[in-house]
């Protein structure tokens, strides 16, 4: 009665049943997966951001595929501070990355192409590609003094049928951002393989260095499709206002826009009122970021602060985001090792395996939690060695 591609597994896995047990019993959790900003302690402005979404315009429907020409420009604004210049006509307002995505896979494949996607990274994107009938194959990202594209793998990785390669720039959760070098390299490929580029930017301004990373919006050499949105630049999840910029080739950019356009048209899934707000929406990033990132910086000196007492445990380098992967001993399973920590410490922490890291002895924990949380989840984690 319902179709194979929903076939999933809904039963709970071992580490997420021993949590609802763990909470069942009223036992206190430290939880040092945290990525919801707006459950961080960070302060909004409530005022600006309810008065934006009061505009007496969203009484009147004007349907655009696209999304409504002020919002876009307003992401054009968001570019322009970068140096970049985007065109509002090149732009496409989604409700989320997610669904930049089933737009992008929609346009570029047929039931069974592929898609090449880092590992390790974020899981979310094997049930989007599922749900369009999208093959998914993995390339390695390899960790050598930092992480970095494994480029020979990555060409035996392509086939006849790949249409597509996605790079996460800043990667989740290993945080590091694909190179001016690298750029390079994946633009000759697609243009000779004759595949599109998708860049995922969410984590983009969260940059832990010096240089400001470039990004992919106004890549020209190939065809190019890059998406963010308000969940993490302004921490406003709830909002539900993504982008997706199409760049490259002339030819090809058209077609694509043309074709997009048809699909954005059939759903029209944009809301009025978050559109008319986007201004200062947008505007409240200035704020949120400097926020976060204060407090990414205290739980990164706290973390190496602890990690420098102990020899056994280490962190592995990280360029952005709001990530740290720790290297711990491989002596059981990172899902055996992250339920022992929740029975026995209280510590809540994602195993590598979640995110398909290759072997074993690798925990991956949030940079977004409380100060004085954070602290004392690590060092309960770090006594456990």
């Amino acid at each position: 009665m319902f179709a194979d591609r929903t076939k999933w597994n809904l039963e709970s896995n071992r580490l997420s049943a021993a949590l609802v047990k763990h909470r069942a019993e009223g036992k206190r959790v430290i939880d040092l997966t945290i990525s919801n900003p707006t459950e961080c302690g960070f302060e909004y402005d409530c005022t600006a951001i309810l008065d934006a979404l009061k505009n007496i315009s969203a009484l009147r429907y004007e349907p655009d595929a696209r999304g409504l020409e002020m919002a876009r420009r307003a992401v054009s604004g968001y570019y322009a501070e970068r140096d970049d210049e985007i065109a509002p006509n090149d732009m496409f307002l989604t409700t989320g990355t997610s669904e930049g995505y089933s737009f992008v896979f929609r346009l570029l494949c047929n039931p069974g192409d592929e898609v090449l996607v880092p590992t390790p990274s974020y899981p979310l994107l094997d049930f989007l590609a599922e749900i369009q009938d999208v093959k998914l194959v993995r390339y390695p990202l390899v960790y050598d003094h930092g992480w970095q594209i494994d480029f020979h793998a990555l060409e035996g990785a392509i086939t006849s049928r790949t249409r597509a390669l996605v790079v996460i720039h800043p990667n989740n959760p290993t945080g590091h951002f694909t190179k001016r070098a690298e750029i390079v390299r994946l633009n000759e490929m697609c243009v000779r393989r004759e595949i599109a580029l998708i860049a995922d930017e969410v984590f983009l301004d969260f940059a832990l260095g010096q240089e400001r990373p470039v990004s992919f919006a106004a890549n020209a050499a190939a065809l190019t499709f890059t998406m963010s949105g308000l969940s993490k630049i302004s921490g406003l999840p709830q909002m539900k206002l993504a982008w997706l910029i199409v760049s490259g080739p002339e030819s090809l950019k058209t077609q694509a826009i043309a074709r997009l356009e048809v699909i954005a048209d059939t759903y029209l899934s944009m809301n009025a009122p978050v559109q008319l707000a986007a201004p200062v929406l947008m505007d409240q990033r200035r704020e949120f970021q400097r926020q976060l990132m204060g407090r990414v910086w205290k739980n990164l000196s706290e973390l190496d602060r602890q990690l420098a007492a102990q020899k056994t445990c280490a962190r592995m380098e990280i360029e952005g985001g709001w990530y740290a992967v720790l290297r711990v001993p491989a002596t059981r399973s990172d899902e055996d090792l992250a339920i022992e920590l929740l029975n026995a410490r209280g510590v809540f922490v994602h195993p590598g395996h979640f995110y398909d890291f290759a072997s074993d002895g690798h925990l991956v924990v949030s940079l977004i939690a409380a100060a004085q949380e954070f602290a004392e989840g690590m060092n309960l984690l770090l006594r456990a060695f």
